[in-house]
């Protein structure tokens, strides 16, 4: 995976947040939105001339392409200080004043003219994934029904709204929330610094991608096996129909994991823990739905075997042994549960627009794009993390964050840079040198 010619750098590790600025975040934003929204109206006006420049000489004309360079980088910075990513309010445009998180653009460079004339089509996968991950980042372009039902679900915002109560509490941004924020607001900075002609390099939907702090140790873990990104065009025609029969099994299983989880919750309130012989079906089951759901979507290619059994499937649940659990987040699990499942459905409908994109392009290629196969797999691994707090199977709370990708078993198909890394007596993140 090369480098991304746009970069975004964070160059701002404290998670510290005022409490009174938490509070009054929206208000505060308010004058730098009505700015946004001017220069954002500007930007509709140029950018039919900037394609029609770009399209006819193959260079972007200068002064536009540093316009929508000063707009991209000025929305990224509001959004991040609206969505509570950095505590410090945004500069100015035009003041050119550091900043806590920043993005880099490549140099001018002539850019193939089919591809300019037909980028607003290119473009539109990238933009609906931007809108699915951001929840209205966009400078203003939204309007059918279909992109706000995908900004309403968006996973930076759900992560905002999550982030305003923990901050107003505890005074912290968590980390996790703070991390699938930098994934958003980088993904659809990429995004429409593409549409706006200032790369001709499309966005990388990876995770490791963009800068992030090193995944703590969970007992939930997902990792892939080798993957060369091939992809059965036979089998991808036909998923939904080869998925009957697992949907049917999965339907059945989950009525008698829904008894046995009550049964585990009954025994951890009066133990403290759940016995090992229901730990190990609910494993099994947490498993099972792994494997089924990475086959379904295209996070893998191989068909699932029916029993959920370790080691058994390129995309591998792996689920610590049973361990002592407080009674009082037992009993109060449900109530708990709720923040995971608010980022785990904005993250479901990105998992489904990466499994829509990875069905067409595989059906012509053979192949799917690693970087919409780890995009798929970060949120196959929250989801499997949030299935196993719910059932008992650990105490830890899914991580929101999506690290610096999965891991993987075997060695990969083809070399790849190393994933953004955190370098702890040094506040800021930074790609490491391949």
């Amino acid at each position: 995976m090369p480098s991304e010619p746009v970069r975004i750098t964070v160059a701002d590790a404290d998670l510290q947040r005022s409490r009174v600025t938490v509070l009054f975040r929206l208000i505060l934003a308010i004058p730098h939105l009505i700015v946004l929204g001017i220069f954002a109206a500007i930007a509709i006006v140029l950018a039919p001339f900037h394609w029609l420049a770009t399209l006819f000489s193959g260079n972007p004309p200068d002064a536009l392409a540093d316009y929508f360079r000063m707009l991209v980088r000025y929305s990224l910075q509001v959004y991040a200080y609206l969505y509570l990513t950095t505590a410090r309010f945004p500069p100015w445009p035009g003041t050119n004043d550091e900043y806590a998180i920043d993005v880099s653009f490549p140099p001018a460079a002539r850019q193939n003219r089919w591809s300019v004339g037909f980028r607003l089509l290119l473009a539109l996968p990238a933009l609906l994934l931007a809108s699915a991950l951001t929840g209205g980042f966009g400078f203003g372009f939204n309007g059918s029904a279909t992109e706000s039902a995908l900004q309403g679900s968006g996973a930076a915002a759900a992560a905002a709204f999550l982030a305003w109560f923990a901050c107003l509490v505890t005074g912290r941004m968590p980390q996790g929330l703070r991390d699938l924020q930098i994934y958003a607001l980088g993904y659809a900075t990429q995004a429409y610094s593409y549409l706006f002609l200032l790369t001709d390099q499309y966005p990388n939907a990876a995770p490791r991608a963009y800068p992030s702090a090193p995944m703590p140790d969970h007992p939930v873990t997902l990792s892939l096996s080798a993957d060369d990104l091939r992809r059965s065009r036979l089998t991808t025609f036909f998923r939904l129909p080869l998925a009957v029969p697992h949907l049917i099994w999965l339907a059945l299983w989950s009525i008698v994991a829904l008894l046995v989880a009550i049964a585990a919750w009954l025994a951890a309130l009066v133990r403290g823990q759940v016995p090992a012989a229901l730990h190990r079906f609910l494993a099994a089951y947490v498993r099972y739905t792994t494997h089924f759901t990475a086959f379904l979507y295209l996070t893998a290619n191989a068909f699932p075997g029916f029993t959920g059994t370790a080691g058994s499937y390129p995309a591998e649940a792996t689920i610590a042994a049973p361990e002592r659990q407080s009674r009082w987040t037992v009993l109060t699990r449900g109530i708990l549960l709720l923040p995971a499942f608010v980022i785990l459905s904005a993250l479901g409908g990105i998992y489904g627009l990466t499994a829509i994109f990875a069905w067409w392009i595989a059906l012509f290629t053979g192949r799917i794009p690693r970087g919409v196969r780890d995009a798929g797999a970060f949120a196959l691994r929250y989801s499997t993390q949030t299935y196993a707090y719910a059932l008992l199977l650990t105490p830890r709370y899914p991580y929101a964050g999506p690290g610096p990708g999965t891991s993987a078993r075997n060695a990969p198909a083809a070399p790849e840079p190393a994933p953004p890394s955190y370098i702890p007596d040094q506040p800021v993140w930074t790609r490491e040198a391949e």
